[in-house]
């Protein structure tokens, strides 16, 4: 006796549940170490971005008479994701505007999880950037203002590359050890959750154009220099957790290979050029927005196509 079934006959044993789960724990090294970096407030912070994303999801699911799918773990990665990007002494109704504003506008009016055309988590942190410039660039830890490393690289001066690795200086709450961060995106890789190929075009492009930006420009092109670049910010956790969501990332080999050369250039403008010293947040909602595109021409032709009017047929 046979089971004829259609295709596709192998299946895969993953769920949303079990992908953004395995998400989830991936991102406890580096939220933990902020929490033991800054303390109590940091902790805070994470709790009510991750109970108002999940809270916001079912509600707007209730209202409007859908199945409810907090249990699916989205609104979980989303409520982490956002904590990770914002500051440790974050104002409290910092995380409850961000996370209404990732779940409900970016989210659920586009139809829920899989429709949304960027990563809600980072839309709104562009969205508080904007409207709460001061509040999300405020990174003083025990009330003691300080230059990110970011800050100090545009003013020319040097940054400590153990420190940078480590995570002892100041920035959002999951950015800042880069070893934390690494141990989660390997986490991931082993697990099969996202594969190696975006985080390293991405992290390889931002470092090809920030040399060659300098190289033109005049500027540093050390590898000490260089090397701060990576482990500064949120590229690393940009290029791990964010670059990768599989709803706002192309599908094909060549497509995520173009994606990661895009990110990687605009990230290089934005941090040699641009006003801010940093820039992978508006570097990944940017390409997010491009991925139609990019996937339009990077998707394998089909067998058997219909030539142009006046062609024979294939």
């Amino acid at each position: 006796m046979y089971n004829v079934s259609v295709s596709p006959h192998i299946r895969e044993q993953s769920t949303t549940r079990s992908i953004m789960r395995d998400v989830a724990i991936a991102l406890i090294p580096a939220l933990a170490f902020g929490v033991y970096r800054f303390g109590i407030g940091a902790l805070r912070t994470i709790a009510l971005s991750v109970a108002v994303c999940i809270a916001c999801e079912a509600i707007f699911e209730i209202i409007v008479k859908k199945p409810v799918t907090v249990f699916d773990n989205s609104a979980l990665v989303t409520g982490l994701i956002l904590a990770v990007n914002l500051p440790p002494n974050a104002v409290w109704w910092l995380p409850i505007i961000g996370g209404a504003f990732a779940i409900i506008v970016v989210k659920m009016l586009f139809g829920g999880i899989g429709q949304n055309f960027m990563n809600p988590a980072l839309a709104a942190r562009c969205f508080l950037l904007i409207s709460f410039t001061q509040r999300m660039t405020d990174f003083a830890v025990d009330g003691v203002s300080g230059a990110t490393p970011l800050a100090l690289l545009k003013a020319g001066e040097k940054t400590d590359l153990l420190t940078l690795f480590l995570g002892y200086h100041g920035g959002c709450i999951g950015e800042v050890s880069s070893l934390a961060i690494l141990i989660g995106g390997l986490y991931l890789i082993v697990k099969k959750i996202i594969s190696i190929r975006i985080p390293a075009v991405y992290i390889g492009s931002t470092v090809l154009f920030i040399f060659i930006i300098n190289l033109i420009s005049g500027g540093d092109i050390s590898a000490t220099y260089l090397l701060s670049h990576v482990l500064s910010g949120g590229l690393l956790v940009g290029a791990f957790f964010m670059a990768t969501d599989y709803v706002t990332s192309p599908i094909t080999a060549k497509g995520q290979i173009v994606y990661g050369l895009i990110l990687g250039l605009l990230t290089a403008l934005f941090r040699c050029i641009g006003s801010s010293s940093e820039g992978v947040s508006y570097a990944i909602i940017i390409s997010n927005l491009l991925v139609p595109i990019i996937e339009k021409f990077t998707i394998s032709k089909p067998f058997g196509f219909e030539k142009a009017k006046g062609g024979s047929r294939q």
